[in-house]
């Protein structure tokens, strides 16, 4: 090996010593009850994040490169489709996905202001900001407890003369309704969009979703099932939406040159764009009124390791999420434990509960109770988004009523089943619930 080759080989030596050292005994720590935190959610890595972070950095090539393009391919391979672009964040992709849509060479399809589409009010705000953002009309349909998912009898009612599309999320791992939602879309000639950010390894009729809907997103907040830190990435098999969605990220450019490349369409100085002058330099060309979205290399090269990990990941938590649901048996007084979609086998972001009606407690003590035996517990993200500060004046419209959506609003709670869980923590779990209700 070179001079420069063997000092690489000696600096990852000290870095894997070093999370041998630091990082491994965190994540190997004995579990004390009443003393050590069971958390909803963390990072799991090893030392070959570190690695790679560190491989990426002495590089110092700072905006994507050979680890992007390892990372994307990797994803490309799992999901078996032609374009996974990388993002800085879940709801970045999710901004990217609705903005691609709005694009003038999509001609009668595109999305335009007034347009409407289709969602829910029970979930992240990510999913429906960007619907408001690009001045299109979200219209609410309720949600089924149990799957957590969109009522799709009320479809058809939703619909109307304005309707362009659907986006809507695969509610905390469980995949909704494909089989309805893709024919409804199919029907009325509609986008379907996927918001695929807490499903990554999720399957519907043994299909991953994020494969079914026109663009799927993704995110890698370390929360999700893998992590780049901040991160996410957009899903499509459609060339011309991967082409896009690359300029809605980067800038709105017309050129698709990857960083560092040039000339790649072979007519940089020759071609005549908008009222620019013949010839202007294609590179900064601007088609769309795009943003800046991109992953750094640097998050990449932790993705890219990530993703040998994925599959393991995603058996870890369908199998805490059973085990949960074991030590929760007969206990269907007091809960509505979670259903998996028919035809679905989720990857379960969370464990959710629900709390049946006219209970002598409430959701907010149950959850103090169990913050109280360090447990951590999060409510149903932003339970009725219409009910949030932010969105109570917006336009929208509502099909029916959100009753439902109300009801997990202030019932619904959801605790982890990340693969960081151990045995001991989940009898931990289910043994403190057991001990609340026993009160009542």
């Amino acid at each position: 090996m070179s001079a420069p080759e063997d000092l690489k080989a000696e600096i990852f030596a000290k870095v894997k010593e070093y999370y041998r050292q630091v990082h491994a005994p965190l994540q190997n720590q004995d579990f004390i009850a009443e003393q050590t935190r069971v958390n909803y959610a963390g990072r799991i890595f090893n030392e070959h994040e570190l690695v790679n972070l560190v491989d990426s950095s002495l590089d110092f090539w700072l905006t994507a490169g050979r680890y992007s393009e390892e990372f994307s391919g990797k994803l490309e391979d799992y999901y078996d489709v032609s374009d996974v672009i990388l993002t800085n964040s879940g709801s970045s992709s999710n901004l990217l996905a609705i903005s691609a849509l709005t694009a003038e060479s999509l001609e009668d399809r595109r999305l335009v202001p007034g347009d409407e589409v289709i969602t829910v009010a029970a979930g992240f705000p990510a999913t429906v900001a960007p619907i408001i953002q690009n001045q299109l009309i979200p219209v609410f349909v309720d949600v089924e407890i149990g799957t957590y998912n969109i009522d799709v009898s009320n479809l058809e009612e939703a619909h109307s003369s304005r309707t362009k599309a659907v986006f809507i999320a695969h509610t905390l791992g469980n995949p909704f309704n494909l089989d309805a939602v893709s024919a409804f879309c199919k029907k009325h000639d509609l986008w379907l969009i996927e918001d695929n950010c807490d499903a990554l390894g999720s399957t519907y009729r043994g299909k991953l979703t994020g494969t079914f809907g026109h663009i799927a997103t993704g995110s890698f907040y370390p929360a999700h099932h893998i992590t780049t830190g901040e991160g996410g990435c957009v899903v499509t098999d459609d060339p011309q939406l991967a082409r896009l969605i690359r300029s809605f990220r980067d800038w709105g450019r017309d050129c698709y040159c990857e960083g560092g490349e040039n000339n790649t369409c072979g007519c940089r100085f020759t071609k005549q764009y908008g009222t620019l002058p013949q010839g202007y330099d294609h590179k900064y060309v601007y088609s769309h009124i795009g943003y800046n979205l991109k992953m750094t290399d640097m998050q990449a090269a932790i993705g890219a390791a990530q993703m040998d990990k994925l599959d393991g990941f995603t058996e870890k938590r369908k199998e805490h999420f059973q085990q949960i649901t074991e030590g929760l048996q007969g206990l269907d007084d007091f809960f509505i434990l979670p259903q998996a979609t028919e035809h679905s086998d989720p990857s379960w972001f969370a464990y959710i509960l629900t709390l049946q009606k006219n209970l002598p407690f409430s959701r907010v003590e149950l959850a103090q109770y169990l913050d109280e035996k360090l447990i951590e517990t999060r409510g149903f993200f932003a339970g009725n988004l219409l009910r949030q500060p932010g969105f109570m004046n917006i336009k929208h419209r509502v099909v029916g009523t959100l009753h439902n959506t109300d009801y997990i609003m202030n019932n619904t709670l959801f605790m982890g089943v990340f693969p960081g869980l151990t045995d001991a923590k989940i009898n931990y779990m289910t043994e403190k619930i057991r001990d609340f209700v026993k009160n009542f």
